[in-house]
């Protein structure tokens, strides 16, 4: 007779789940998009400037451009020679001369350094531009901006892989770049399964039935889908039928890049996502060694890949954020596709260690620690609102007050 720990399916790590998904990830063909519209795409080409930024050395302040040798001490005054406004192009800066000169505007020849007008005095002079008393002394060079120091000709400003940001965006403009080279959105199919669920709006919470809850992984499912620029498609509840199941799964296997389902993936009767895939596909991952998530699935029906999701709402929230959302980055060739977790100080004890890697949901408190929140488990979505992250706990790993624990927030795994 076999032992228990032997008949026990092997849960497979985290890590090898992920590195498994990223190898069966095949980059989505590219498109054009104007620049106005690529705000979170992934970029499929460099994108290399054909001019330096700026092109001439310019003032970062409005003042007084001058030759600093004629302001050895403060109290100068100086004959306003000319005025410079952006976008204009001054004359040779003769020796005794300042040039008015506002932000942006081109540095004449001959000026090494600008003076902010607070540190300068107008002295008006009917029928001229005055003279200017410069109560400061100038070091060369100050408030220049020099030819270049932003981006120089032929510099890969955003590299191929990169996922855009308004910043990204604003730089891509800088250099000319109207139209951007991004990866297509990938086309997803979200659907449930659970005879037990109810949508929020067509039962009234005094009249729901023994046993039936909302659908709340729908709501947050589509959410971050559409966060990371997916075209959802949003196929509703399957009912918890074997043949409901394959009749939804070949549907949505016609046209989406991916097919996440919720529920259905754990080992009940009623739970039919296993066979169906098995039916129309193949499966090729099945059940994390983490907690919360440990029934997940991977597999293919046709060219569409499927991963199927836990049902409860926070083992959904953690293996869409930890293994699907880096998929569907992948499907884009973004460059970074995993989260960066930093080291904070646990200001809470955990004793119990799990033989599995935990995800424990905790937030940072005034004193640069970290606090848990007191009930993890994994109905539990109230956690994943309060905290702000999770901490990244190894298996077989107890935390004392005062250690040094890798944290992840949500803020790297909801954009």
């Amino acid at each position: 007779m076999s032992s228990p720990s032997a008949e026990r399916p092997r849960l497979t790590p985290l890590d090898e789940a992920l590195a498994s998904l990223l190898a069966r990830a095949r980059p989505l063909e590219a498109q054009s998009v104007s620049t106005f519209e690529a705000d979170g795409r992934v970029l499929a080409q460099d994108v290399v400037s054909g001019l330096t930024v700026p092109p001439r050395d310019n003032s970062s302040m409005d003042g007084y451009a001058v030759r600093a040798a004629d302001c050895t001490s403060a109290g100068a005054v100086l004959t306003v020679a000319q005025r410079i406004p952006a976008g204009s192009v001054g004359t040779p800066l003769a020796a005794g001369t300042a040039a008015r000169i506002f932000t942006g505007a081109q540095i004449p020849e001959g000026a090494d350094a600008v003076v902010m007008q607070e540190e300068a005095a107008a002295l008006p002079e009917e029928g001229t531009l005055g003279r200017v008393r410069i109560d400061t002394v100038p070091a060369a060079g100050q408030w220049i901006r020099r030819a270049g120091e932003d981006v120089a000709r032929g510099d890969v400003v955003l590299a191929r892989g990169a996922r855009l940001g308004p910043a990204a965006l604003g730089l891509a403009a800088s250099v000319g770049f109207d139209r951007l080279q991004v990866a297509r959105r990938p086309r997803v199919a979200l659907l449930s399964t659970g005879d037990e669920l109810v949508m929020p709006g067509e039962v009234a919470p005094e009249a729901m039935k023994p046993g039936a809850i909302y659908n709340s992984n729908r709501f947050f499912m589509r959410a971050l889908l559409q966060r990371l620029g997916c075209e959802v498609s949003d196929l509703g509840l399957v009912p918890d039928r074997r043949d409901a199941t394959i009749e939804a799964l070949r549907s949505a296997a016609e046209d989406n890049d991916l097919i996440i389902t919720t529920g259905g993936v754990s080992v009940g009767e009623e739970d039919h996502i296993k066979g169906a895939v098995e039916a129309l596909g193949e499966l090729q991952l099945w059940s994390l060694a983490i907690k919360p998530g440990k029934p997940f699935a991977y597999g293919r029906i046709g060219q569409a890949h499927l991963t199927g999701l836990p049902g409860n709402p926070v083992s959904s929230f953690m293996t869409f954020v930890l293994l699907v959302r880096p998929f569907l980055l992948a499907l884009q060739d973004a460059t970074q596709v995993a989260p960066q977790p930093v080291a904070l100080r646990a200001d809470f004890d955990w004793p119990r260690a799990d033989r599995r890697r935990e995800f424990l949901r905790a937030r940072r408190n005034a004193e640069g620690g970290l606090d848990l929140f007191p009930n993890q488990s994994s109905g539990v979505l109230t956690s994943a609102v309060w905290g702000d992250g999770v901490v990244d706990n190894p298996a077989g790993q107890s935390i004392h007050r005062g250690d040094t624990v890798q944290f992840i927030s949500f803020a790297t795994l909801l954009g």
